[in-house]
């Protein structure tokens, strides 16, 4: 080593690479810790009053600039002290300054410059990015024409190679890293599976659609407003629905929705009113008490329909095709029992998951009108409902036919057995994981 070299030059040339490293270690962390700094966690404290949260959320906003800004300082200082260092070794110690500058930059900057910073950052992301904030929106100002620049070649490049960009693809993200996040809190033991259930059902809200929920026509209960009085009466006060659809003629005829308690309120008048008897009961019109029905159409959002219920304070719509075919119909309660899960009363007459039950032989008895997301909250399974609602519906798609009785079908990791079928219908099947 040349004593010579070691003047007030190399001193100051030393003490530079040394604060160099010290912001390349600020460029990497900060890098780190605003774009591992949870939004949510930014926005309640800035909704506290601090203001370097809300630097913080606006800093990282455009996160193309962001980053283009901290990564050209970054380069830019460790070339430079890497530069430093090659000539300062290289006068101190000759030709093989260079391979020493080499190996020692590439320590110093591995441990100090990234590691070490980036641990940190990961470590505290929240507190690191209300404090690096505002010094980072300063450089982001500083570096803008530049980094603009090469945000304009890095796009022309990309659009060579036939990439676009995906503007819903930042929305998009969001919602997958919240069900990221859900998840992997249950998968740790911080949720129950109920809590992950309400969680992912509230957020499946503007996903799903009336018509994946709803109770198909075949199973919707309705008055004939031909019957006699009595006989409409008796179906009512049979009927463990406080709401019931009224037709004349056909099925398709919907004329009014009628409620139990207007009903009675109408009998009431005829009976007990002025000049009333019961006999006054055959002159009951059941149209005269019947509210208008509502109708949606079958495509609408689960989330849309429950502001429209709200909205409307109505609990009850019937679903209808792009003809005005009647499809099924729909309440408020299903959409609750989507987030909170099934709501039984007195008088519901239905199992969950529409009578799944044991089998000896391991596998499960199901309805064919069981939905696919039912039965894959209630037994952790993933079968998929893209292309169809229920388990019956499921089977006829991969299978391209109606199956027979005694048939039996394996996919998606299940062995589906039909035991039961009336007329085009699956009724009731057996499900088997393989």
């Amino acid at each position: 080593m040349n004593a010579e070299a070691l003047d007030i030059a190399f001193w100051i040339t030393a003490g530079v690479i040394v604060l160099l490293l010290c912001l390349s270690a600020f460029f990497s962390g900060s890098e780190t810790a605003l774009t591992a700094a949870s939004k949510s966690k930014l926005k309640a404290q800035a909704d506290r009053g601090s203001r370097g949260a809300g630097v913080a959320m606006k800093v990282t906003d455009d996160s193309e600039r962001m980053i283009g800004a901290l990564l050209l300082g970054n380069n830019v200082v460790n070339i430079l002290s890497a530069s430093l260092a090659t000539a300062l070794l290289t006068r101190a110690f000759g030709q093989s300054g260079v391979a020493l500058a080499t190996l020692v930059m590439t320590v110093l900057v591995l441990i100090f410059g990234e590691v070490l910073p980036k641990t940190i950052a990961i470590t505290y992301p929240e507190a690191v990015a209300t404090r690096v904030a505002p010094i980072v929106r300063v450089l982001i100002a500083v570096f803008s024409p530049l980094v603009t620049l090469v945000r304009l070649l890095v796009r022309g490049l990309i659009r060579l190679f036939g990439i676009r960009e995906n503007p819903d693809g930042r929305m998009l993200a969001l919602r997958e890293e919240i069900v990221g996040a859900i998840a992997l809190g249950h998968s740790e033991g911080a949720f129950e599976k109920e809590g992950r259930d309400r969680l992912l059902g509230a957020l499946d809200l503007a996903e799903r659609t009336v018509d994946e929920i709803m109770r198909h026509r075949r199973q919707i209960e309705m008055i004939d407003a031909d019957q006699t009085p009595e006989r409409i009466l008796d179906q009512v006060l049979n009927s463990p629905h406080t709401r019931l659809p009224v037709f004349r003629g056909s099925d398709d005829d919907i004329l009014g929705v009628v409620h139990a308690k207007d009903l009675l309120r109408e009998v009431d008048r005829l009976v007990r009113g002025h000049e009333g008897s019961v006999a006054s009961i055959s002159d009951l019109d059941i149209l005269k008490v019947a509210m208008k029905p509502y109708f949606i159409p079958d495509t609408t959002t689960l989330d849309e329909q429950m502001r429209e219920f709200l909205k409307r304070r109505t609990h009850f719509a019937l679903v209808v095709d792009e003809y005005g075919a009647l499809q099924g119909l729909i309440t408020l309660e299903d959409i609750l029992e989507e987030i909170v899960g099934e709501i039984r009363d007195e008088y519901d007459l239905h199992e969950s998951v529409r009578s799944l039950k044991p089998e000896p032989d391991g596998s499960w008895l199901v309805e064919g009108s069981a939905t696919i997301r039912d039965l894959n909250r209630a037994m952790e399974w993933s079968l998929p409902d893209d292309e169809a609602n229920t388990i019956a519906g499921l089977v006829i798609h991969e299978a391209q036919v109606i199956p027979l009785a005694g048939q039996a079908f394996s996919f998606h990791g299940f062995r589906f057995e039909i035991v039961e079928r009336r007329e085009n219908r699956i009724t009731k099947l057996k499900l088997r994981p393989i």
